[in-house]
């Protein structure tokens, strides 16, 4: 095998018991994830196996880390972030069993395993801090980098037509209420219950 994460297991074959642990630092073939955040390929992959004998085959179970680079899905600028994940599979000796991995020429290949629990522990949304604010919706400009901005408020253009009514209603609403003023009955001066 020439995976870089292929070990022997000659030794463990069909010993149920017998354990063996690795250590060992691989250069990542290919891009572990796709999208705005990977594992790139090139990038060292730290990885702590544990292999174990069993009667239907071979018990690899670990931890990998890795430094995944990407940018920020808000405001877009370069960012990095380890990724630390644990894993477990049993590769099976017989390929008539219903098993997803299996021993080949007395090795196992970690990769597609590492690979799966990598992508999965991936942000789906990666971001350079929690309360990144993004990019201003107008300039493009980062509104991190801006420092405290007043918002300013983002009229859809196909609603812009009706702020013309806004003033106008308060006006009106203006108008009505002084008319109610005006018209609120008061009380005669001698308190006699008459209305002016």
């Amino acid at each position: 095998m020439n995976s870089p994460f292929a070990l022997r297991v000659r030794d463990l074959a069909h010993r149920p018991g017998e354990m063996r642990e690795h250590s060992l630092d691989v250069e990542v073939p290919d891009a572990m994830g796709a999208g705005v955040i990977a594992v790139r390929e090139g990038a060292t992959l730290q990885l702590d196996v544990k292999l174990e004998g069993l009667h239907e085959g071979v018990l690899v179970s670990g931890h990998a880390s890795a430094e995944a680079t990407g940018e920020c899905s808000r405001c877009l600028i370069d960012i990095s972030e380890p990724v630390e994940v644990d894993f477990a599979e049993l590769f099976a000796y017989d390929v008539s069993e219903d098993f997803d991995f299996f021993v080949h020429d007395d090795h196992v290949d970690c990769e597609p395993v590492v690979r799966d629990a990598v992508v999965l522990a991936l942000p789906f949304q990666p971001v350079c801090r929690p309360d990144c604010p993004g990019l201003d919706p107008v300039t493009g400009e980062r509104l991190a980098d801006l420092g405290e901005v007043t918002p300013r408020e983002v009229v859809d253009p196909r609603w812009a037509a009706l702020s013309g009514f806004r003033g106008a209603d308060a006006d009106s609403t203006d108008a009505d209420s002084s008319d109610a003023d005006d018209s609120t009955p008061t009380q005669s001066p001698e308190g006699d219950g008459r209305t002016a």
